[in-house]
């Protein structure tokens, strides 16, 4: 079975830094553990962050200032822009 990726939604934009990505089943609405989330940021001196695998409550969280960028689930690309505060990512 092959999963897809869907909808990001940016549920809030409140810190400056730090920033979590949350992973979520579309098909039963439960959080998704042990998926790696790698973030790369736009801009020569960004680079990327330190690769993150979700927790029992399908988050990863970053220390890394806010900016824009790419996340990517288990490799695919997920989501181009602003990353800030927290993103809901649901995949199936």
């Amino acid at each position: 079975m092959h999963s897809q990726i869907s909808t990001i939604n940016t549920v809030f934009k409140n810190q400056n830094t730090m920033f979590t990505v949350k992973v979520v089943s579309r098909r039963d609405g439960k959080p998704v553990k042990d998926k790696k989330v790698s973030v790369i940021f736009e801009g020569l001196f960004r680079g990327c962050a330190r690769d993150q695998y979700t927790d029992s409550m399908g988050e990863a969280h970053f220390t890394e200032d806010n900016g824009r960028g790419d996340i990517y689930i288990g490799g695919r690309s997920v989501h181009h822009g602003e990353i800030a505060g927290r993103i809901v990512i649901y995949i199936d």
